[in-house]
């Protein structure tokens, strides 16, 4: 994990609507609530500008969080942010307390490598397809992958890596995988042909038509007068 994301918080005695209420546009902070790990629940409340400033940062959804109530700390993972669906304020946040040996289903982002020396687009003139940018994986607590690197140097036109192929952190494991749900995750394919208009085409077809009239007309009008002035000419001797 490259950077460890701290919050701090308060205890929370109030509990209701109202109260929340009161927290979030009077104290302006957000009311949210830590549990599992075999432990009672916590109510507590986080600053609203520290907050918002981690919900900023991808591995706020994704990583091992730290919040410090006091004198003590708690090791989370971000279970549910409510927003108000209208302003986009948060509203309300819960908190998963985790050990190293917890495991969690996690979805991590894929981080694609060597795009620009892939064989299949750098000597074959192929296009870089890619179809998923983020998996859902079941590992541990203490060793949840910041991403998910995807080597696509060698990858030959026609070709790609499916899920099965990924080299994964130590103890972790795709989702659904034991449901053959396996999956194409990056292609590189041929360039789709560009095809021309067909309005185009007919207009085309049709200018050389009036082209090939028009010529046809002279030159029938030439072989008349030419056979009209031959023919006077014997008339004349």
């Amino acid at each position: 994990m490259s950077q460890e994301i701290i919050l701090n918080a308060d205890p929370r005695e109030r509990t209701g609507s109202n109260k929340a209420r009161v927290i979030r546009n009077i104290d302006v902070m957000i009311p949210a609530v830590i549990y599992g790990n075999e432990l009672p629940g916590e109510n507590i409340k986080l600053p609203l500008n520290e907050l918002t400033k981690a919900s900023q940062n991808e591995l706020f959804y994704t990583q091992v969080l730290k919040i410090k109530i006091g004198d003590k700390e708690e090791k989370v993972v971000l279970k549910e942010l409510q927003r108000d669906p209208a302003k986009g304020k948060f509203l309300h946040a819960d908190f998963l307390r985790v050990s190293r040996k917890t495991k969690l289903k996690v979805i991590v982002p894929f981080r694609f490598l060597n795009e620009e020396d892939c064989i299949g687009v750098k000597m074959e003139g192929g296009v870089l397809t890619k179809l998923l940018r983020e998996i859902e994986v079941m590992c541990l607590a203490g060793n949840i992958p910041e991403a998910i690197e995807v080597d696509v140097a060698n990858i030959d036109l026609g070709d790609g890596i499916r899920l099965t192929e990924l080299v994964l952190p130590e103890g972790a494991e795709v989702s659904g995988l034991d449901d053959g749900q396996d999956q194409m995750l990056v292609s590189v394919n041929a360039p789709k042909a560009v095809e021309e208009d067909p309005i185009e085409e007919e207009a085309l077809e049709g200018e050389e038509g009036e082209e090939v009239s028009e010529s046809s007309d002279g030159e029938e009008g030439s072989d008349v007068e030419e056979t009209k002035s031959s023919a006077e000419g014997s008339e004349e001797s």
